[in-house]
């Protein structure tokens, strides 16, 4: 049975609504209830006790970035308010958090001396955690690399990255490791390739110019490739290190995390049925064949070309192996539909060699807003991932559904657990 961490506000909401329909005995005993949440997201002191900025700040300080005409400079208050956050979710049952420690807080320059500020409220946060009961799950970037790092070498565009990535995540293993025993160095790190490499929607806000951008630098035909290659060699290192000088005396786990979408044929035909496993490969498989089979899929290396960075043997001996579990985040399914004419193009960005395109997947008439969790379509993807990947320990990380009417909740709760919970 594959392991799963229920990080995910739809747990809470049959905690506080339907405690009635369902109990704790109703799930596997390794089922964890829990929240997760990132560092930008919540904590708020974005100037305060030494952190620096993070290409987060940058990029929604710049008005490209600013969401719902906000930002993290005060959030949730969390680094203020931690005590008071745990004992909320020690009120309502959890049993494990995920949450992300902010590199510029820690490290303010991304390398160099460690911020003692810094250093105290994580493990303040943590020792809070244990004290209430309530397991820390802890990843170590999720989007926010320290500007000075974007900075000075153009971040995760550059091979220093790796050593740098490998100091921070040591300092945070020797730190807090004798208490936190599940690490993610990073979260959907597909995600942050295409969002912030290729299209240029997210920090650090790297592409090629088009009239539908506002990248002042970047190239979409090599970039995203680049900074994948960089992100899976980080980890790789990173997880050296705690094996070799950690793990042994710690025994915590080391994994990674990854966006994993349904893809639907938008068709029967054999082409359309191609392009959702050339999709699966390109999304999925940039990170997973290196980690199971040590380099990329087939189909990247065809229609990337030199574009896409080869692993020698080394590399390729250190990513291989070096996660031990996968954290995925689920939230809706595409249509996908067979484009050849893409590859025709002369310089092309990453998502055109995919070749695809794609709809949204709004079954029973759900409106965009409330975008569907599809849980039929999750357990597929969960076990096509078991038999491409093998039975890898899977940690559900995020998942969830936004939805405007409370009285509709109910019913989705009931199909998503029992199509995706119950089978496994």
């Amino acid at each position: 049975m594959m392991k799963v961490l229920a990080v995910i506000e739809l747990v809470l909401l049959i905690v506080h609504h339907c405690a009635h329909a369902l109990s704790r005995d109703q799930f596997p005993p390794d089922f964890v209830f829990g929240a997760s949440t990132s560092a930008y997201q919540i904590e708020g002191a974005a100037n305060e006790d030494g952190r620096k900025p993070s290409t987060w700040d940058t990029f929604s300080h710049s008005g490209n970035g600013k969401m719902y005409a906000g930002d993290g400079d005060v959030a949730c208050d969390h680094y203020h308010k931690y005590k008071e956050d745990v004992k909320l979710m020690a009120n309502m049952g959890l049993e494990g958090y995920r949450f992300s420690i902010s590199w510029s807080r820690l490290i303010p320059d991304g390398r160099g001396p460690v911020n003692p500020k810094g250093l105290l409220f994580y493990s303040n946060l943590i020792n809070e955690l244990i004290s209430n009961g309530i397991e820390a799950h802890v990843t170590l970037n999720h989007f926010d690399l320290p500007q000075a790092l974007e900075d000075e070498y153009g971040g995760w565009v550059s091979r220093r990255v790796v050593k740098d990535f490998t100091k921070y995540a040591e300092v945070c293993f020797r730190e807090f490791g004798d208490r936190v025993k599940y690490w993610t160095t990073l979260n959907e790190a597909n995600v942050n390739v295409v969002l912030g490499y290729d299209l240029g929607v997210m920090q650090p806000q790297r592409c090629s110019p088009s009239p539908l951008t506002n990248c002042s630098r970047g190239n979409s035909s090599t970039e995203p490739y680049l900074a994948a290659h960089h992100m899976l060699l980080a980890h790789g290192s990173a997880a050296r290190v705690y094996r070799e000088k950690y793990q042994g005396m710690q025994h915590g786990l080391i994994g990674f995390n990854l966006l994993l979408l349904g893809f639907l044929p938008q068709t029967n035909s054999t082409e359309d049925i191609m392009a959702v496993q050339r999709v699966q490969d390109f999304s999925i498989g940039c990170f997973m064949n290196p980690f199971i089979f040590g380099d990329y899929p087939d189909i990247m290396k065809k229609n990337a070309g030199s574009r896409l960075p080869s692993f020698t043997q080394k590399e390729s001996n250190l990513v291989k192996g070096s996660i031990d579990f996968l954290g995925i985040n689920f939230y809706f399914s595409l249509y996908v539909k067979d484009s050849p004419g893409n590859l025709q193009k002369e310089n092309r960005d990453c998502l055109e060699d995919v070749a695809a395109k794609f709809q949204l997947y709004l079954p029973n008439d759900i409106t965009i807003p409330e975008v569907p969790i599809t849980p039929n379509v999750f357990l597929r993807t969960l076990d096509s991932l078991r038999s491409t990947y093998g039975n890898i320990p899977i940690f559900i990380q995020e998942n969830g559904m936004a939805i405007f009417q409370l009285a509709f909740r109910s019913s989705i709760i009931d199909a998503f657990f029992s199509t995706v919970i119950c089978p496994m």
